[in-house]
């Protein structure tokens, strides 16, 4: 099925998780100073950007070079994805890629990465891209729409988390989890599909 450019950016949005994120995030700055925040999450979702941008134009060489193919490529990104959507929808069951705090200005790690460009990210944009490349500025667009909702969440965290408070949340957390679980069994199932049908007989 032909994937729309909201679809997409939809799914990035899911994936890269920016509500879901936010106490994460705000515990990462925690020791930074005030005047200072705007910088740090200007700085971080331009490097989660351009990290994902880079892995959409060159990720195939880089599993060329490792000998993998796109049908292991779905099956560990639906792993992972998995893995990560079991974490939203029960916290402290696995998939947690970043500490609760981080002491110190964070710097690449953990906000740009794998707070915002995960391991699922990464995979979801190598896919787009072996999927059709011949619409790579759509999903750099997609890509850059996405990164756009994280910064404007990360801005906006403090009012946010006292808006909607820790339970609600927590429900959207959740809510983003079960759709999460669903791609992911998506991409686990194809990727299985066409590893078997590629199988000699």
């Amino acid at each position: 099925m032909k994937q729309s450019f909201l679809s997409v950016t939809i799914l990035l949005i899911l994936i890269t998780d920016p509500l879901g994120n936010i106490p994460l995030f705000i515990s990462s700055l925690k020791h930074v100073p005030g005047a200072r925040r705007p910088f740090v999450i200007l700085r971080e979702c331009a490097i989660a950007f351009l990290v994902l941008v880079g892995f959409l134009f060159f990720g195939h060489v880089f599993l060329g070079a490792l000998g993998l193919s796109d049908q292991i490529l779905r099956i560990s990104g639906g792993v992972i994805l998995f893995l990560i959507a079991l974490n939203m929808i029960f916290p402290g069951t696995g998939g947690r890629l970043v500490e609760d705090e981080v002491e110190g200005e964070p710097f690449i790690v953990p906000v740009a990465i794998p707070l915002i460009a995960g391991p699922s990210a990464i995979t979801y944009v190598m896919l787009l891209m072996k999927s059709d490349p011949s619409r790579s500025l759509e999903w750099v667009g997609a890509i850059f729409a996405a990164i756009l909702v994280t910064m404007v969440a990360f801005f906006l965290s403090g009012k946010l988390k006292e808006w909607l408070g820790p339970r609600a949340l927590s429900a959207i957390e959740r809510l983003m989890g079960l759709v999460l679980t669903a791609i992911a069994m998506e991409m686990l199932l194809g990727g299985l599909a066409q590893y078997l049908g590629n199988l000699p007989r």
